[in-house]
């Protein structure tokens, strides 16, 4: 993927939330006072969200957990914040997308493999979003390598017939995502597959806590029409590709599609919510 990191993140890119700061004027913070009591969300620690692309923020994520008064907060990678060490400070860790890839001689990979690591020894939930799974798999024993179909676009992805995908997805049984990746993951040893499609087997996986998404889920109106003006190159470069679409295609009903995922995002963010430790 070769999208332009400098692109801005439209949604948010605040340090921490309103619910970690104490942001009571705010429509989010009021709102999630009607969802979670005060004193749960005092004693909470924050999520912890790494952003490895400033255009690769938590958007529609970070809008859920405000929404719930879950306090999280923004490690900036790529503004060059170190990895945090002690994975005990934070009640789950989320690791959002990003234009490079987990092979890559970085300075933040093998921290964050390691804390990945540390963090499901200690049973705090972890969750990535493209990038993010691509790293919770290498971490935790599985490869990561050139994807057989490069996906740029919306395309339906079926929930896997097994347990543990029902557990996270319910009786859905499948649904439109959206898609940016040239890369993909295999299953780490113990990790169950609960997501795929025809271009690639392994879009999602499980294991307890833990999921790690090879799609996108996070996505907003906002954020994709971004995107798509900053990867044009890259989508006419790879028109060739059953998996990629044209920027007209992308955006057509984008409402209603970005809707449509936000209601599946709900479920997947609930369903991990679960697991976060609550003081």
């Amino acid at each position: 993927m070769e999208r332009i990191a400098a692109l801005v993140s439209n949604v948010p890119i605040s340090a921490t939330s309103a619910a970690r700061a104490g942001g009571q004027n705010s429509a989010a913070a009021r709102l999630a006072v009607k969802t979670r009591s005060a004193i749960e969300c005092r004693v909470m620690n924050p999520v912890a969200i790494f952003r490895h692309a400033r255009s690769e923020g938590p958007a529609y994520f970070a809008t859920y957990l405000e929404r719930r008064a879950i306090p999280w907060k923004l490690v900036a990678l790529d503004e060059g914040r170190a990895v945090p060490k002690q994975v005990r400070r934070y009640s789950g860790l989320a690791f959002m997308g990003g234009p490079m890839s987990v092979n890559d001689d970085l300075p933040w990979v093998k921290p964050l493999l390691e804390l990945v690591r540390e963090a499901v020894r200690n049973d705090v939930p972890t969750l990535g979003h493209c990038l993010g799974g691509q790293l919770m798999s290498r971490a935790l024993g599985g490869e990561v390598t050139r994807a057989r179909v490069k996906e740029i676009g919306w395309g339906e992805v079926e929930v896997a017939d097994n347990g543990v995908a029902r557990d996270w997805f319910g009786g859905l049984g499948a649904f439109e995502a959206f898609h940016w990746h040239g890369e993909a993951f295999r299953i780490p040893p113990g990790g169950t597959r609960v997501l795929g499609n025809a271009h690639c087997a392994n879009q999602a996986f499980a294991l307890g806590k833990h999921l790690g998404l090879q799609c996108h889920v996070e996505m907003t109106e906002a954020l994709i029409r971004t995107w798509c003006r900053g990867g044009a190159a890259e989508i006419r470069a790879s028109a060739s590709s059953p998996g990629v679409q044209p920027a007209a295609r992308i955006e057509k009903n984008l409402e209603e599609r970005v809707a449509a995922l936000h209601k599946v995002a709900d479920r997947i963010y609930d369903r991990w919510s679960e697991g976060l430790a609550k003081g």
